[in-house]
């Protein structure tokens, strides 16, 4: 049994947080693999040949890995970690988010605005509520109480939600469950912390303290 007395899932792959030694799904990880001269290189598609590191996104945890040479450790050779590697990863992710975000929109998935979001989360439960990190927080507060336990991401601001939508900016959108959700929820949530920013999640939808 896992913490909260869920059954644990032993078909889902575990992994080994080369910062922290702690083992789980791979879900808030990011690999990472020794490319051509040893230079550590993100592997976010987890495809790239070579030995895997692991790593769990944020901020504090690249830290970590640098001061213990983690990076070394795991691919049992000398490497190279680039200055702007966090960088890289966030970079990557966003790209990646917003791919996954576009993906949903063209599959049906995604509702966006104030008052279309709004009626949305009348209807009934949706999979996440997603906020523009610079949006109106009066209007956040609006929207998050009525969401119940579904998370709510606000890692992307509104020009980056725009552009994964097709518009010029989106601050307020609601996602449906669909064979796209666990993907989008993972791809936001890894960007989230590299961000450093936290995923709100359950019945604790109160507006952030100025």
């Amino acid at each position: 049994m896992t913490r909260g007395g869920r059954t644990k899932d032993r078909s889902a792959p575990e992994r080994r947080c080369i910062a922290t030694g702690e083992s789980g799904g791979t879900a808030p990880m990011i690999r990472f693999v020794a490319g051509p001269g040893g230079v550590i290189v993100p592997d976010l598609a987890e495809k790239l040949p070579g030995r895997g590191m692991w790593l769990t996104a944020g901020p504090d945890h690249f830290t970590a890995a640098r001061k213990k040479r983690a990076f070394a450790r795991g691919a049992k050779a000398p490497v190279t970690v680039p200055d702007d590697l966090e960088d890289q990863v966030e970079t990557l992710l966003l790209r990646r988010a917003q791919d996954m975000l576009a993906l949903a929109r063209k599959a049906g998935l995604t509702h966006m605005g104030f008052d279309t979001v709004k009626g949305r989360l009348k209807a009934g439960p949706v999979a996440a509520l997603i906020e523009a990190s610079d949006g109106s927080e009066p209007q956040r507060a609006k929207l998050r109480p009525m969401a119940g336990d579904a998370p709510v991401l606000n890692a992307l601001d509104r020009q980056e939600l725009g552009l994964a939508f097709g518009r010029d900016n989106v601050i307020h959108a609601a996602l449906d469950a669909g064979g796209l959700t666990d993907q989008v929820l993972r791809e936001v949530s890894r960007l989230s912390a590299m961000r450093d920013l936290q995923v709100v999640a359950g019945a604790d939808k109160r507006p952030a303290t100025e």
